[in-house]
């Protein structure tokens, strides 16, 4: 269910449960918010119907800051194919129908997400930005205040599934480029490089993307901070798990996150293995500076045509920071799903369940959290259910 049309003059609209960003973390922790009994905020009565949202402060909604559904998926480049996707999980409940493998990903998942938020009636508001949130005093049981470009909601609870595409890291390099610099995020195929020499920094799955790519039709140059980690072997559960449980205690412990890539290491995946043809897994060491001309090693220069820094993303979490979530090591420090020094906070898709299979987990469990927290909402007569759903989808 997607609402339109919300002003800054309406009032503070009451819900317990705000979710903020509707891509896979999100989808999920809908999911199972409409599972275990919490009714989806409906704009057609203010907030006042199913469940008692409105006045009373029931219910959900998520908050998407794009104009469509999709999430991050939306803005990959065309030239991701299903084929090299760097692994899919389908959402709960419903399977991602087959689909051709040279399809590009910025479609075909886009469609799957808009299918499943209004197959499960999900209360998706776009487009919505959110500002900043902050706790309504300073007791525990506090309701928390979510400022947005289109009005403020007030809930008991709230589950930050913001994803990191809007943050593309950029490391600082001295020296200046006179040629075409771009980051992974803004990357739209290999068509404008035809011919060219082409500069990729970064050594996880984006990077080969490029690579396997930009090697057909032009010269590639790979070059990574540090020697790339290469897992030859099956990616099994037990090995999925060990990686899991490493990202975990750093996240444990308040540290900043690191990808559950770094940890993996590149497996044999059709970009690689396209990549590996081609000749483009030839890496050399980080280069010391950049150059009018290109980059340069000591006295060595190489000149090229073009950078693209694949060079990884940060978490979107500025907007949570008026709730003092971060550690003194500058992460911020969960138990599970929630923020250790705020039980109130989730957050989904963050350090280890940043992967489709990650991040349906994280939504269950943050739900789970949600319902310890606040207990269970009383459940919906089946005759709301079915006209919360007409809404939806009517």
């Amino acid at each position: 269910m997607t609402v339109y049309g919300a002003t800054n003059s309406e009032p503070v609209r009451r819900v317990d449960v705000v979710v903020i960003g509707a891509g896979q973390a999100g989808l999920s922790a809908a999911y199972h918010l409409r599972r275990r009994g919490f009714a989806p905020y409906r704009e057609a009565d203010g907030g006042s119907g199913a469940g008692g949202a409105g006045d009373t402060g029931g219910g959900f909604v998520v908050l998407d800051a794009d104009d469509a559904p999709g999430g991050a998926w939306a803005h990959r480049s065309p030239s991701l194919r299903m084929a090299t996707v760097h692994g899919f999980h389908d959402l709960p409940d419903v399977e991602l129908p087959e689909v051709d493998p040279n399809a590009a990903a910025r479609d075909v998942v886009p469609g799957y997400f808009a299918a499943y938020e209004a197959q499960h009636a999900l209360p998706v508001v776009r487009p919505v930005k959110v500002l900043a949130v902050r706790s309504e005093s300073a007791r525990p049981d506090a309701r928390l205040l979510v400022a947005t470009d289109s009005g403020t909601w007030s809930a008991r609870a709230l589950i930050n599934a913001t994803g990191t595409w809007t943050r593309p890291f950029l490391p600082h390099y001295p020296g200046r480029f006179a040629g075409r610099q771009l980051h992974y995020a803004a990357y739209r195929g290999p068509e404008e490089f035809a011919g060219k020499r082409v500069l990729v920094v970064g050594g996880g799955a984006s990077a080969i993307q490029v690579l396997s790519e930009v090697a057909a039709v032009g010269e590639t140059v790979w070059v990574t901070r540090t020697p790339p980690v290469y897992h030859a072997g099956p990616f099994t559960p037990e090995y999925g798990r060990a990686v899991v449980a490493k990202v975990e205690e750093r996240v444990r412990q308040g540290l900043p996150v690191r990808s559950v890539v770094s940890v993996t290491g590149l497996g044999p995946s059709v970009a690689y293995r396209r990549a590996e043809e081609l000749g483009a897994l030839r890496r050399r060491p980080m280069f010391d500076r950049l150059t009018e001309r290109g980059v340069a090693w000591g006295d060595e220069e190489l000149a090229v045509d073009a950078i693209v820094w694949a060079t990884g993303f940060r978490p979107e979490v500025g907007h949570l920071a008026p709730l003092g979530l971060r550690s003194p090591d500058g992460g911020i420090a969960l138990t599970g799903t929630r923020a250790t020094v705020d039980p109130r906070v989730h957050l989904v898709g963050y350090g280890p369940s940043a992967s489709t299979v990650g991040a349906n987990r994280a939504g269950r469990a943050a739900v789970n959290g949600i319902v310890e927290l606040l207990g269970a909402p009383a459940a919906a007569p089946a005759a709301v259910a079915v006209a919360a759903f007409a809404v939806a989808t009517g």
